[in-house]
């Protein structure tokens, strides 16, 4: 017995190398929960830390920061912190949750709904195109006084990183190393970092703001009070039962699972198809497409769920597998995963020495996109103003993700058409946006194109304003 015993020891060493990979995913995610508890039980035990209604996820966030920049920046240790996993983990963790998200069965239609994705799909790029100009703006202005020989297009990384997140903004400031922007990539990823810093506080104290002017009911805040739920709470109709031979929550995240392997052979078979018949078409669209791949997930979501339902009217299908509640509690978990490795990524390494440019461009980006979506969600979310201007607002500085984040603050059960908009406006974005990602490249060629891209950018942000103001779109009945 003895020597068995001795037999495993020795052995677990190699066993162990040998799956490296999957002991890293492991501790990477077991800090991450740690900290959460941890997070949550600070906010639960001090009473600054409750009022100021800072989500559990985004205070492990920082916490999980701090601790990166402890062990590696003091003490030297390296290894700890897997960036490039934690990476990862914000790429899949977005799609997953909007996945969960989108296989939710809606009871009850929502009117106007095409009219509000329609208009937040413009919302969002009018949102791109005047952080554009104002970050072209202070380039050229410093490029021509207290910075000479700045590279001017660097302004349109404020839309890349505040708009687009981490992944457009490292892709174009690697594009724009290519014509002459020293540190393009750095810049572009600390312009993201702020803007997801910029989501997060700003967002935080617009909800105490919120809450101290009783312009929301203290329940929608996350004011933890006692519920009476009901049996139909969790459990909708004509759905499998809860004591079957497969769990309930398994069926879930099978459904959740399954869309997503959908997902990337959508995703490969559209780039594929692009990379083979209009390369440099291909060139420029394959990498947006994969980084947006959560609106590819939301879509082939909604496939199913409308397949599912259409089977289940015809009685091919005999029970309801989809359930809300489940549903409701991945998503949640998924984002939250998200939140806290996407906040641990920020490195403050990534400025670059361009701090004015930065200071001035984070600053503006995030002011000018608060007053300008201010003024268009009054127009857009009629009946759920605060959701919707809190979750673009997130978006439009941060991430989808973070927009989630403060959404869930208001509005933790999703039920105004908020997060929805967040999907099918990143859709309709898409088509609207197009004409940006051409803008973004001509500008980077010469001075004189920022100057001539900087006029299309004002015509075209008419034009999306006009459209807001007028299309009225189709009504469900």
């Amino acid at each position: 017995m003895m020597d068995r015993a001795l037999l495993l020891a020795a052995d677990t060493p190699e066993i162990f190398y040998s799956t490296h990979g999957v002991w890293n995913m492991i501790i990477q995610l077991g800090m991450i929960a740690v900290l959460m508890l941890f997070a949550n039980m600070l906010r639960r035990r001090i009473p600054f830390i409750r009022k100021s209604l800072m989500p559990v996820s985004v205070l492990a966030g920082f916490m999980m920061l701090g601790l990166k920049l402890l062990v590696t920046k003091v003490f030297k240790a390296e290894g700890i912190f897997d960036h490039e996993l934690l990476d990862t983990l914000v790429y899949h963790c977005i799609a997953l949750g909007f996945i969960a998200m989108s296989l939710r069965v809606n009871e009850k239609a929502k009117d106007g709904l095409t009219s509000a994705g329609a208009k937040s799909g413009a919302a969002i790029v009018g949102a791109y195109l005047i952080q554009g100009f104002f970050g072209l703006v202070i380039t050229i202005v410093l490029s021509l006084t207290l910075k000479p020989g700045l590279f001017k297009a660097a302004g349109l990384l404020l839309p890349m990183g505040y708009g687009q997140g981490p992944g457009q903004a490292n892709n174009i400031g690697m594009t724009y190393e290519t014509f002459g922007f020293a540190g393009g990539q750095s810049f572009g990823l600390a312009i993201a970092a702020a803007g997801y810093i910029c989501a997060c506080t700003v967002g935080v104290i617009v909800l105490n703001f919120w809450k101290k002017r009783h312009k929301l009911d203290s329940v929608k805040i996350g004011e933890e009070k006692d519920e009476e739920l009901t049996v139909d709470y969790f459990q909708g109709k004509n759905e499998i039962p809860v004591s079957d031979s497969i769990d309930k929550l398994s069926v879930q995240i099978a459904l959740v699972l399954v869309v997503y392997g959908l997902t990337y052979l959508v995703t490969l078979g559209i780039t594929s198809a692009l990379t083979a018949w209009a390369p440099g078409v291909g060139k420029l669209l394959n990498s947006m497409l994969w980084g947006f791949n959560f609106i590819i997930g939301s879509a082939v979501a909604m496939l199913v769920k409308t397949l599912l339902t259409a089977g289940e009217k015809k009685g091919v299908i005999k029970r309801r597998y989809q359930n809300n509640f489940l549903l409701n509690r991945l998503s949640g978990f998924f984002f939250d995963i998200m939140i806290v490795a996407g906040i641990a990524c920020i490195d403050p390494e990534d400025l670059s020495g361009l701090w004015l440019p930065f200071v001035l461009m984070a600053t503006a980006g995030g002011v000018v996109t608060w007053f300008y979506l201010r003024r268009v969600s009054r127009r857009i979310y009629q009946g759920y103003y605060h959701e919707g201007l809190i979750s673009m607002y997130g978006m439009m500085t941060g991430t989808i993700g973070s927009g989630i984040l403060l959404l869930r603050e208001i509005d933790p059960e999703f039920k105004t058409p908020a997060a929805n908009n967040l999907v099918l406006g990143s859709s309709y974005g898409i088509l609207f946006g197009a004409p940006l990602l051409i803008l973004v490249t001509m500008a980077a060629k010469s001075d004189l194109m920022c100057y001539i891209v900087a006029g299309i950018i004002v015509v075209y942000f008419a034009l999306l304003m006009l459209f807001i103001r007028f299309f009225k779109g189709k009504k469900k009945k």
